[in-house]
């Protein structure tokens, strides 16, 4: 008892009639911490600084700058000059990769015009240039960071989620993700740069803040979230040089709940990098003022007609069926290549032999006097944007001859095929094209390629308009004709919102051509198409998540009503693992062994069920190490020397004929005794290396347990480092001691069976609890609010149970049955069933036990 109420002291925690509570005020908990902070971290540093002083006259000169900087950027505004730098280093990366891609493009054509005389050797040059940039770009991606490899928006969801992907954020991975995205690009490939650019951004943004002058205002967690988001707005903005659009678009795919404070921060560095980005361009001659990216030259005063409104809507309700496809086409894809056991082994072994089919197929389809002769493969993404969106009208009376073709136009003429037939070609090829592109090993982005799919569809409708209509439409006394390219916008904007599930894809097809005359149809047909996408398939990106299994949290889809009906006592884990007050270090061991939690529940006790607060693992790693250290071993040692010594002066020696030799000595530290006063009987010495035994094994593993990479040679080379001086200073009472003293493995039992000491650890009573009759749509949205990866179910204080991300995301994916209750998503059959989870997966807290004891009874910790 007297124990529990110095626990309790020192917790100032204290029993009240129902269950108890605490007694000091958080704020003043926090403050008094604070300031202890602040003075020892002025004590550690306060000696570097003088030693950096009295260095000579120099010191003082290499110190003022740095703190004139310092000063300077604390006066302006660390986040106006952070994001100033951000913009500006993401302008310039995005116009040299622009620079150098165009150049890779070029020099495949270079290579195809050279080797027209002999059309084999053209076809050679043509297919193993694609190839040759591929395989660079895979194994250079493999080489220096494999996390450079894929799209990045859906990573970044995560991170900004606030989970810690390994190497992500790193130098290693920036230069591999910009180098291995150029030359993918310049192969030729249907891929894109605006969501691998998503990546490139966070990853300035995260270098950046590391330098020495900003380090340690992004150290916050609040704050460096707050410093991606925005860099993410960089990443689409940039390349695209739409400010506006890149902003609200990284809102919506990357974010469940944004702050808005940090809306000023993306506007301003996207601003930045789009003004650069242009400018640039303009220097290097490309350009002969800063414009739009794609600008068109449509009509303003009319430049579509009412009647024309439900061309558009079936516009969008088309590229709605197209997005939904294009999702499921690329995780059957996926998929397919994971299920094939032997073929993904082989693939695991070499890497680079899947990029080089893909590619080979692709680059071979898209040969310009072969098959790519029907569908422009000529053309890269840039030229048949640009193409698309022309104003004019290609066809009169179904006639393609009488269209004066002009520069890159003339690819969309066939004497064989009508343009017809060329733009419906182009549409589906590419379709299904991109959707397996982005299957690669690649840094990879599928926002640009499904902008020119949609531009392609929407040309083909407003081309069947055209057919339909060849004198225009009548309206009163005037007729105003079709303009093809006005449906190519909306077709871009509709079938790239489809694919992302994003409304801003409208201001950002508005912004890359510069006119904003197609607004209104824009808009409905971007409705139509999430209306139609959203309730069959997930986003690309969510698309992608599932996929690579990343913990995030799927989206609720509309209309799913069950999902206010759930309660968290239908999906919360049961058993859960805890440590209580009165545990010891024996217990604590036994869960950190068992379990990979990143943090334990504290209880008063196992029978109150009383949750006091949460102890992060790595808390617990410290108490055990410190009941289990070096330090306390050689303490033990030592006072077991001096009670040996003791009592071997005291049997060789009488107390009435040497006293005061044996006072002496005891002074001095050491043991007077002569040969004929005592002769000992003879002593086989204790090995002192903590291996030697099978008993000694428990040392090592509880060494595994604080550092993966520790073995027994390093434990032996401690354990013997730690008993040399001791040995070097009394060798044959150092051999006594050993030789009487009991092995290493009562000692640790001893302290293992002690009481644990939770006085200096830094336990957190601030939990989220959730009470048993929460609904699973308010503790999503407290999890998606929140950043949350597992929250805490409690009955009057008490702990029953724990809910997590995984439980979380297995009953909205409808693949959590409990109670008799499912909850199904909308139109679920067209979904794929692979996805919900029809083989068993571990839980949060079924990670606990090892895998061999909950391999098939998964159910039973929900239940």
């Amino acid at each position: 008892m007297a124990g529990d109420r110095s626990d309790h002291r020192v917790l100032q925690y204290e029993q009240s009639l129902m269950y108890g509570r605490y007694t000091q005020e958080l704020g003043v908990y926090a403050k008094e911490e604070g300031t202890r902070l602040k003075e020892s971290e002025k004590k550690v540093s306060q000696p570097s600084r003088t030693l950096e002083h009295d260095n000579g006259r120099c010191a003082k000169c290499k110190i003022g700058p740095f703190r004139w900087l310092k000063f300077l950027i604390s006066l302006i505004g660390e986040d106006w000059i952070f994001f100033f730098l951000l913009g500006l280093l993401m302008g310039l990366t995005s116009w040299a990769m622009e620079l150098g891609i165009i150049m890779l493009q070029k020099g495949q054509k270079w290579i195809y015009g050279r080797l027209d005389s002999n059309g084999f050797l053209q076809y050679l040059g043509w297919v193993g240039y694609s190839v040759a940039l591929i395989v660079f770009s895979a194994g250079f991606t493999q080489i220096v960071s494999p996390q450079a490899a894929g799209s990045g928006i859906s990573e970044m969801k995560t991170i900004l989620r606030g989970v810690l992907l390994k190497e992500y954020l790193t130098f290693r991975t920036f230069v591999a993700k910009v180098i291995s995205l150029a030359f993918a690009l310049g192969s030729g490939m249907p891929l894109g740069k605006e969501a691998p650019f998503v990546h490139i951004a966070s990853l300035c943004g995260a270098l950046l803040s590391k330098l020495p002058v900003f380090r340690g205002i992004y150290e916050n967690e609040s704050r460096y979230r707050e410093m991606l988001a925005a860099a993410c707005a960089v990443g689409v903005g940039c390349v695209l040089a739409a400010p506006v659009g890149g902003v609200l678009f990284s809102i919506e795919v990357t974010f469940t709940f944004f702050a808005v404070r940090s809306y000023w921060r993306g506007f301003f560095s996207v601003t930045i990098a789009a003004f650069f980005f242009r400018v640039l361009a303009v220097w290097y001659k490309d350009e002969e003022t800063v414009t739009a990216l794609f600008r068109t030259h449509f009509q303003v005063d009319f430049p579509f007609d009412l009647k024309e409104i439900p061309a558009f809507a079936f516009l969008g309700i088309i590229s709605g069926f197209g997005g939904a496809l294009f999702v499921y086409l690329n995780r059957r894809i996926a998929q397919f290549i994971k299920k094939q056991k032997l073929f993904n082994t082989f693939l695991m072994k070499k890497c680079l032999v899947y990029p080089v089919m893909v590619t080979f197929l692709i680059s071979s389809l898209l040969f310009p006097s072969g098959f790519g002769q029907f569908m422009a493969g000529e053309l890269t993404q840039n030229e048949a944007l640009v193409t698309l969106l022309d104003n004019r009208t290609w066809t009169k009376d179904g006639i393609a001859e009488e269209f004066d073709y002009i520069g890159n136009a003339q690819v969309w003429m066939h004497p064989q095929v009508t343009v017809f037939g060329t733009l419906a070609l182009f549409t589906i090829m590419r379709f299904w094209m991109c959707a397996l592109a982005i299957t690669m090993p690649v840094p990879y982005g599928a926002f640009m390629p499904v902008l020119v799919i949609g531009a392609g569809l929407g040309r083909l409708v407003g081309e069947c308009m055209a057919f339909w209509f060849p004198d225009g439409i009548h309206t009163g006394h005037a007729i105003y004709p079709i303009v093809p390219g006005g449906y190519a916008v909306v077709g871009a904007a509709a079938l790239s919102g489809a694919v992302s599930h994003s409304f801003s894809t409208v201001v950002m097809v508005l912004e890359l051509t510069g006119q904003i005359s197609h607004l209104l149809p824009a808009l409905i047909a971007v409705a139509l198409a999430n209306l139609v996408a959203q309730s069959l398939q997930p986003s690309i990106y969510d698309s992608i998540i599932k996929i690579k299994k990343l913990p995030y949290l799927p989206e609720l889809g509309w209309g799913q009503h069950e999902v206010y009906n759930i309660r968290v006592e239908d999906i919360m884990v049961r058993d859960v693992q805890y440590i209580t007050l009165s545990c010891s270090y024996r217990d604590l061991l036994n869960i950190l062994m068992k379990s990979r939690l990143k943090a334990l529940p504290l209880l008063k006790s196992a029978e109150s069920m009383i949750l006091l607060g949460s102890i992060e693992r790595a808390q617990l790693q410290s108490l055990l190490s410190q009941q289990l250290s070096r330090a306390r071993r050689l303490q033990c040692i030592k006072e077991r020397g001096a009670e040996e010594k003791t009592i071997l002066s005291t049997e060789s020696n009488p107390p009435s004929n040497n006293n005061s030799s044996l006072q002496t000595g005891q002074e001095e530290g050491h043991i007077q005794i002569t040969n004929e006063e005592l002769n000992p009987p003879p002593v086989v010495e204790r090995p002192t290396e903590l291996s030697n035994s099978s008993q000694d094994e428990s040392g090592v593993t509880l060494r595994s347990i604080f550092c993966a990479s520790s073995d027994a040679e390093e434990v032996r080379e401690q354990s013997t480092q730690t008993e040399q001086p001791m040995r070097a200073e009394h060798k044959w009472s150092q051999q006594s001691v050993l030789s009487t003293q009991p092995p290493i493995t009562d000692w640790e039992a001893r302290q293992l069976d002690e009481r644990v000491n939770f006085n200096n650890c830094k336990i957190n009573p601030a939990l989220i609890q959730l009470l048993e009759c929460t609904s699973l749509h308010k503790t999503y949205t407290i999890f998606s609010l929140l950043g949350l990866d597992h929250a805490y179910v409690t009955r009057i204080g008490r702990l029953i149970g724990v809910v997590s991300i995984k439980e979380l995301r297995k009953a909205i994916d409808g693949s959590m049955t409990l109670k008799g209750v499912k909850v199904a998503p909308p139109m679920a059959t067209f979904r794929n069933s692979s996805l919900s989870s029809s083989q068993n997966e571990t839980t949060y807290l079924q990670a606990v036990r090892p895998p061999e004891e909950h391999a098939n009874d998964a159910p039973k910790h929900v239940c």
